[in-house]
């Protein structure tokens, strides 16, 4: 298996869940993963409420916040950036937009919100090495994101002079992979836009895809999609009781 770069400007760097009741999801997915979660920080300056770092191990894997006021349940995928400022006005110039921020602190912020040249919305992060993922590609743990596009040559253009990223196709896979400096960044899969509507999914990384998916609807969840075996995995999707929605995937065999 391909080692994962969670690390590097460029590469995303965590995954979190900004939700209408952040404990409620804790309740939801500390049970579903095994995750611990640290007492409440402020969201960063400009957003309100608290946000949760989720931990397996004592090791942070995602995080819980406070969703904007009338605003329903997201996953984020975070990359990695250097200068938030600098990134958005990058991302502006390659047919992206802002959407929301920069917040936090500093002149140029430290979180924002862009559009990528699809219209598909993901988080620019200027964090240091101990603010993202300590663990991934374990059970219970973040695996992959993966853009879902309607425009695959679109998305490469964006992402590769946003980030370098380079486009890999994985023969008798429905999905690609880029690759920053030969190392596995991300997925990306076409779809019709009607079926699967276009978004960054989040797919976490389990033992079991179908218990996974049974202890969910336990938990007050439900299934999105059953789980199905692909070449290599066996997968489900999966919603939260507020309607978020996650990938959960187990390595066959």
């Amino acid at each position: 298996m391909a080692i994962r770069d969670t690390h590097s400007v460029g590469a995303p760097c965590l995954v979190d869940t900004f939700q209408p009741d952040p404990r409620a999801a804790m309740d939801f997915y500390g049970p579903l993963f095994g995750w611990s979660f640290d007492e409440p920080v402020p969201m960063p300056v400009g957003l309100e409420g608290n946000y949760f770092a989720a931990r397996l191990g004592g090791r942070r894997v995602a995080g819980i916040g406070q969703a904007p006021a009338q605003s329903g349940p997201t996953w984020n995928t975070h990359v990695r950036v250097d200068d938030v400022g600098q990134a958005v006005a990058r991302a502006e110039e390659t047919g992206g937009r802002l959407l929301a921020g920069p917040f936090g602190a500093g002149s140029g912020g430290g979180l924002a919100v862009v559009a990528d040249a699809t219209g598909i919305p993901f988080f620019l992060r200027q964090a240091d090495d101990s603010d993202g993922a300590e663990l991934a590609d374990e059970p219970n743990s973040w695996a992959m994101s993966s853009l879902h596009t309607t425009d695959v040559e679109r998305a490469q253009a964006f992402y590769g002079a946003m980030f370098g990223w380079e486009l890999e196709s994985v023969p008798g896979a429905a999905f690609a992979l880029w690759r920053r400096s030969g190392r596995v960044v991300a997925a990306v899969t076409a779809t019709d836009g009607t079926a699967v509507p276009p978004h960054w999914s989040v797919n976490f990384a389990v033992r079991d895809a179908d218990s996974t998916a049974r202890h969910a609807v336990a938990l007050g969840g439900s299934i999105l999609m059953a789980p199905m075996s692909t070449p290599g995995f066996r997968s489900a999707v999966i919603g939260d009781p507020q309607g978020g929605f996650i990938a959960v995937s187990a390595a066959a065999g």
